[in-house]
């Protein structure tokens, strides 16, 4: 008999006002210093004037100067900021990339390895400071992950580092936190956050436990995404698109993603394509590349989501999640073609030898892709 193994976020608070427990968490944790990661577009709309007002009751330093998606220098730069200063708790307040950053920082800080160390053997990591994430987006799952992803400039592509200690030991998914989040965040954000949920039930690394996750997160982003997208004051379809991210982002622990983030790392490391932008254009197409090695799962992910079209055949229900991917893609306006991000024909070959290179999420996918699958891929969407 196979065993299974999921490790989640040990304390999560959801629902309107959530961020109201992060008093107790305080208080719980007799935290006397706190060091908060967010950056100043999040600043800027007040989405950390709770956080900051509820941290005046202790000593607290704010890093809002973050890069988005950040590089290896990036994270370095505020590691060495912030020096040997001890502090208590980590908040996290923003999307993916102040998410990765406060995990980073909350094993790297104090510790006797570096973030270089941990770019080459990230076994070796510890956690040295407790966290909270709040996400400010829909979609990056970060606040349940144990990744953290970096972008390398000199390889033209990112990385992820991994291990469970970066697991957040507090999660808060306050609807406030995206009331006012623009459209076209929830749309890539969100789309984000439905490839991790669609990849991790394809993935061959696919679990009993990864999969209740999977599919119910799926439930709520298919359902909810136009919703939240078309609609800016339906905070119920919000807060099922929160919750839909986190449950994605806890698979992804469970399973990992497959080629269609292994394929948007280098359109992100070299072209600055936003993640969740990139993941979309590359959706449908590596799902539809995927259809005959993992077609059996994509008819069950349809038969949780929609129930009513059970009677159909397995490829009819493959192909209407496949569908239903673009559509979603095209109904929410992300772009579906490299060609807007300056990408050339001529860029081809480095896609291609970059993409390849993903290993790590690439062993993941239901089918193996050669060079030549990997180019074909690309192609479609040049």
């Amino acid at each position: 008999m196979q065993s299974y193994q999921l490790t989640i976020p040990s304390n999560i608070y959801a629902g309107k006002d959530s961020i109201d427990n992060l008093v107790d968490i305080i208080d719980k944790e007799n935290v006397n210093s706190i060091l908060v990661f967010t950056d100043k577009g999040v600043r800027a709309v007040g989405l950390c004037n709770k956080v900051e007002e509820i941290c005046k009751t202790v000593q607290y330093r704010i890093i809002d100067d973050l890069t988005a998606e950040p590089a290896v220098a990036d994270v370095e730069r505020v590691i060495n900021e912030v020096g040997s200063i001890k502090y208590d708790l980590i908040i996290g307040v923003g999307g993916g990339s102040v998410m990765d950053a406060s995990k980073l920082a909350s094993i790297i800080l104090g510790a006797d390895y570096s973030l270089r160390d941990l770019l080459k053997d990230s076994s070796i990591a510890k956690k040295q400071i407790k966290t909270v994430m709040i996400p400010t987006t829909c979609g990056t799952g970060s606040e349940a992950t144990c990744n953290a992803i970096v972008a390398i400039p000199e390889q033209e592509s990112k990385q992820g580092i991994v291990n469970n200690c970066m697991i957040p030991d507090y999660v808060i998914l306050d609807v406030n936190m995206i009331a006012k989040l623009p459209p076209k965040i929830i749309a890539a954000t969100g789309v984000d956050a439905l490839a991790h949920v669609v990849e991790c039930f394809t993935s061959k690394k696919a679990t009993i436990l990864s999969d209740t996750y999977a599919k119910e997160g799926a439930c709520k982003i298919f359902h909810n995404i136009r919703k939240a997208y078309n609609n800016a004051n339906d905070l119920e379809a919000k807060a099922e698109m929160m919750l839909g991210a986190f449950y994605g982002g806890v698979a992804i622990t469970g399973s990992g993603t497959t080629a269609v983030h292994a394929l948007s790392y280098p359109l992100g490391g070299k072209y600055h394509i936003a993640h969740g932008v990139s993941n979309a254009i590359l959706f449908a197409y590596v799902m539809e590349f995927n259809k005959d090695g993992c077609k059996d799962r994509l008819a069950m992910l349809c038969d949780a989501v929609y129930p009513e079209l059970a009677v159909k055949s397995i490829d009819e229900k493959a192909d209407y999640i496949i569908k239903e991917i673009a559509d979603i893609v095209k109904d929410t306006n992300i772009p579906t073609s490299l060609e807007e991000f300056g990408v050339k024909p001529d860029d081809l070959d480095f896609l291609v030898q970059a993409g390849s290179q993903q290993t790590r999420l690439l062993v993941n996918n239901c089918k193996e892709l050669s060079l030549d699958d990997i180019r074909y891929i690309y192609k479609k969407v040049m």
